[in-house]
């Protein structure tokens, strides 16, 4: 007896709204001898999905909702060595092109950071379809990239008493999006 099962390589059609109370978009960076982590909440975005099949996903995150361990670090963040937020307040990500193939997703796009838009390929998993408790039908997508933060004018750094830098280029951003449709 042998058992056939189909494999999905799309995504359900329609618009679908990113839930900002159960999403997160996160960031980490090595920094001296450990991994600085932060996130962005709340995250506003939307996949849409027409009858043909194309595919966009656009989010979005203010620089002044990023959180960390220490508040007091904030304020650093917020300022022109790191988000530059008072000149380019908005952190932006638009897709352009999707491709699934069962549990696996990609999905290029252009991340903007600092007003700077770079191309990106986002990598991760996607969920099907459920039914909520409230009527609703939601899925998940979970993404995640590694970009050079000095590509987005992002070069803050502090020196070690050995000279190497304090803080790395390398930042790997998640994405934990729980869709939901409009």
């Amino acid at each position: 007896m042998s058992t056939i099962s189909a494999t999905r390589t799309s995504i359900p059609t329609g618009t679908w709204n990113v839930d900002p109370v159960h999403s997160q978009v996160a960031f980490a960076v090595e920094y001296m001898v450990g991994t600085f982590r932060g996130s962005f909440s709340p995250v506003e975005g939307a996949l849409t999905v027409t009858e043909d099949g194309t595919t966009e996903l656009k989010g979005s995150a203010s620089a002044t909702s990023v959180k960390v361990q220490d508040e007091n670090l904030v304020t650093h963040l917020l300022s022109p060595d790191f988000f530059d937020a008072e000149r380019a307040p908005e952190i932006t990500f638009t897709s352009t092109d999707v491709r699934r193939s069962g549990e696996e997703i990609e999905i290029d796009g252009d991340l903007s950071i600092r007003g700077t838009s770079q191309p990106v390929t986002l990598t991760g998993t996607v969920g099907e379809p459920a039914q909520d408790p409230f009527g609703g039908t939601r899925f998940w997508l979970k993404l995640e990239t590694t970009i050079d933060r000095t590509q987005f004018g992002i070069d803050w750094n502090n020196p070690l008493p050995n000279g190497e830098p304090s803080l790395a280029n390398d930042v790997t951003l998640t994405a934990e999006l729980y869709l939901v449709q409009a």
